[in-house]
């Protein structure tokens, strides 16, 4: 589909915040609810981020939607947020009390009279990769992530939509709701203060062929659990072995996979072992007999979530490996994966067989790929630094990894730096 771009709006406000996951979400409810007037720009064509991909938090094992749902409401009913979806930072100029910023917002090809009433993707002859999925499954050119995505529309994607030459997608809607003749949009926005909060990205697994990733459809990412342990997810929450019909016997998780690596990532993600047991507890719901081995080099368990991990280890059927492990390959004759791992305590190197393999694969902060004027703003591994003379706060993992909980109670922090700036504290 044929894309342009001419037009260009103008736009004021106190505080923008950019990236829309829960430390967006939380930062731009913060200061919006104290009486100042916030933009939420969001790159994705839904909000939520990583957290809207989980499948449940740690340690009480709840779903996002708890925590999303009641902000999502909070967000539709503040007249002080405006929501800017499909929109990216292309350019910063000024400082506190007084920022230039250029953003690009690409087209929707969907209106507001959409309903949801899903009528349009059945027709549409043309289908893409699931990227809410990590690639597991497909959807149509127009679609949503799942039924309580926000905003509460579709979206069409233009790098495989056929544009008018199809319209079956125009055809079928009878709210008039598709309009494929929407064009890109330049926004200038001017604002007091901003807020970085662009979270993270899983660490490329294609870089770990070590690891069997990409060549056995067994091997996953810790992401694309979650997204198969999801009851929106490309299963419906049930757990398979992607590429066979075989139920779970005995499943794998590889900690650190690509972390604390001087070729890959250098640095600890911090949460990655959690989230390995709280999946470990999702296959001990759906399989009580599976056998699952957790393979690490140091677990890291902060504070009250300790309590988590104390309750993990008492279970019966799973097991803690304290090794690094070197490989994984395929044992044709039996059509097993076989893990290969140093025990460091012994300093024995041995291997076992398993069924699935999960990788814990390490959380990379997006903020370093954006490619816009911040780099002056970023550590050495990418992440927004905190010292308070930066004109950019950052929020989120944006700063550094951390689990959810940490996330929101930094939003509070970044709101109130924010608010110190819009009224001139700088």
């Amino acid at each position: 589909m044929e894309i342009h771009s001419h037009i260009e709006e103008q736009l004021e406000t106190d505080l923008l915040v950019v990236g829309a996951g829960i430390a967006g979400i939380s930062t731009a409810l913060e200061t919006a609810e104290t009486g100042f007037r916030v933009i939420l720009l969001e790159k994705e064509p839904f909000i939520g981020g990583r957290v809207s991909q989980l499948n449940q938090y740690f340690p009480k094992l709840c779903p996002p939607s708890c925590g999303l749902e009641i902000n999502i409401r909070r967000l539709r009913d503040n007249t002080n947020i405006d929501l800017i979806t499909l929109g990216e930072v292309a350019n910063i100029e000024g400082g506190p009390g007084n920022f230039n910023v250029s953003v690009i917002q690409k087209a929707r090809f969907v209106n507001n009279r959409c309903t949801t009433c899903g009528d349009c993707a059945p027709v549409c002859p043309v289908e893409r990769n699931n990227s809410f999925n990590f690639n597991i499954d497909k959807t149509k050119a127009i679609y949503i992530n799942h039924e309580n995505a926000y905003p509460q529309k579709y979206v069409i994607d233009p790098d495989v939509c056929l544009g008018e030459s199809c319209s079956e997608c125009v055809k079928s809607c009878k709210y008039e709701a598709i309009d494929l003749k929407q064009t890109t949009k330049q926004i200038k926005i001017k604002t007091k203060a901003i807020v970085w909060a662009t979270g993270w990205e899983p660490y490329d697994a294609n870089k770990l062929e070590y690891l069997g990733f990409g060549k056995y459809p067994e091997v996953i990412t810790n992401m694309m659990f979650e997204r198969y342990s999801a009851p929106n997810g490309p299963t419906k929450g049930k757990i398979i072995i992607p590429g066979t019909n075989r139920e779970i016997g005995k499943i794998a998780f590889v900690q650190c996979a690509g972390s604390r690596d001087e070729l890959h990532l250098e640095y600890c993600s911090s949460i990655c072992c959690l989230a390995s047991m709280k999946q470990a507890q999702y296959v001990r719901e759906q399989y009580p007999d599976a056998e699952i081995d957790i393979f690490y080099i140091d677990l890291r368990a902060q504070g009250l979530l300790e309590d988590f991990y104390t309750k993990t280890k008492k279970d019966d059927k799973i097991y803690f490996h304290r090794g690094k492990v070197a490989k994984v390959f395929k044992d044709e004759s039996d059509n097993k994966l076989v893990v290969e791992a140093e025990n460091t305590l012994e300093g024995k190197l041995y291997q076992m067989k398993f069924d699935m393999v999960v990788l814990a694969t390490g959380m990379e902060p997006s903020a370093k790929k954006n490619g816009i004027n911040i780099q002056d703003f970023l550590d050495d591994s990418g992440f927004i630094k905190s010292d308070e003379n930066y004109k950019i706060i950052g929020c989120g993992v944006s700063t550094g990894p951390k689990e959810v909980a940490t996330v929101v109670q930094e939003s509070t922090g970044a709101a109130l730096k924010a608010i110190h700036q819009i009224k001139g504290g700088f």
